[in-house]
């Protein structure tokens, strides 16, 4: 398939800046595929399409405050540093995405906070706004992970105009984060409220956690018609054997096993066995799926409305089928659901 085929136009009041005021009354759009149609529910009934001991596969990763900003030396200008991948944890070398880029060169360095107690050394280009840091800092590697967080603020994407709240912090991330290391949130999971998981847990729905740390490949623009051609950047992965077992169980029953988000859904085919059964797996993935694909291991994803011609959109529609993706996408917004990260849900079955 061709890159344009996944573009589409997006009526700007449609994008979420705020997530609805309980997690789990967020719109659901329920799209099943086997009958090719479209029901339009509220996420908590979610509940409806789930019998005991199907599974739900959560991505656990959670959101480092990964926006920082500093002055360069000299000239003081302020300069926004994302932080992409921790490369050596001993030598605080980083990879991460300077704005302006410009004015960012091998050598210069940059201060942060009141006191400019953390500086970082520009040691590398990577791509045109990639830069690889090595940060200094007078402490133990614990007290600079600490000082991070303390000047760092809440990834919010770009296209969300306003400034970042305090609230930003918990709202964008899931209530099972855990294992921290994502720079933006699972954005599927985000719907879920804690007495909605209990509900879920209570009615015998498994639950199978999986770690994704969310990095630049999955938002990284596509920019090749041909989408074979594009190479989404690693993501660190981590599937344990609890969750192999669980997930495994379910598909020799033929139960509902459903990937929370596409990056759930992304390390899970990144882990299949010959057999088709999911493995164990720690490391690095950039599988990138797009139509025409056979899933191997789950058959039901959550997911949100995803911004046109992103890889999110493409493993939407190799999942869902492409034409009925795109008549999806019409009715949602011909229905006015909110789009991205703090927008409206879909569930397909």
């Amino acid at each position: 398939m061709k890159l344009s085929q996944f573009g589409f136009e997006l009526p700007e009041e449609l994008l979420a800046e705020y997530p609805a005021e309980n997690r789990d009354e967020a719109r659901l759009m329920v799209l099943n595929r086997k009958d090719q149609t479209i029901e339009h529910k509220l996420f908590k009934d979610i509940m409806e399409y789930f019998e005991p001991k199907d599974v739900m596969v959560l991505n656990n990763t959670k959101v480092f405050p990964a926006r920082l900003f500093g002055n360069k030396e000299k000239t003081g200008a302020r300069i926004e540093v994302f932080l992409l991948r921790e490369l050596n944890p001993e030598t605080k070398l980083w990879d991460v995405l300077v704005d302006p880029a410009r004015k960012i060169r091998i050598g210069n360095k940059l201060y942060f906070g009141d006191d400019e107690s953390l500086v970082a050394e520009v040691i590398d280009n990577t791509t045109s706004r990639g830069r690889t840091l090595r940060f200094l800092y007078d402490g133990s590697y614990q007290e600079f992970r600490k000082k991070l967080q303390e000047l760092g603020e809440t990834p919010l994407p770009k296209y969300i105009k306003r400034d970042v709240q305090p609230e930003d912090a918990e709202r964008y991330q899931t209530i099972y984060a855990k294992n921290e290391g994502a720079v933006a949130a699972p954005t599927a999971g985000l719907h879920f409220s804690k007495h909605l998981l209990k509900r879920l847990e209570i009615k015998g729905i498994d639950f199978a956690e999986v770690t994704l740390h969310v990095g630049l490949g999955t938002f990284s623009p596509v920019e090749v018609e041909d989408l074979s051609k594009h190479k989404m950047d690693s993501e660190e992965a981590f599937i344990e054997e609890k969750a192999t077992v669980t997930i495994n169980k379910a598909l020799s029953e033929k139960r509902r096993i459903c990937a929370v988000g596409t990056t759930s859904m992304r390390v899970l085919e990144s882990a299949v066995s010959s057999n088709h059964t999911l493995n164990e797996f720690s490391g690095w993935t950039n599988k990138f799926i797009f139509p025409p694909y056979d899933f191997s291991i789950a058959n039901c994803m959550i997911t949100n409305f995803h911004t046109p011609k992103s890889t999110l959109m493409m493993m939407v529609s190799a999942f869902a089928g492409h034409d009925f993706m795109k008549r999806a996408y019409d009715e949602a917004i011909k229905e006015k659901y909110k789009f991205y990260t703090y927008g409206d849900a879909m569930l397909i079955i």
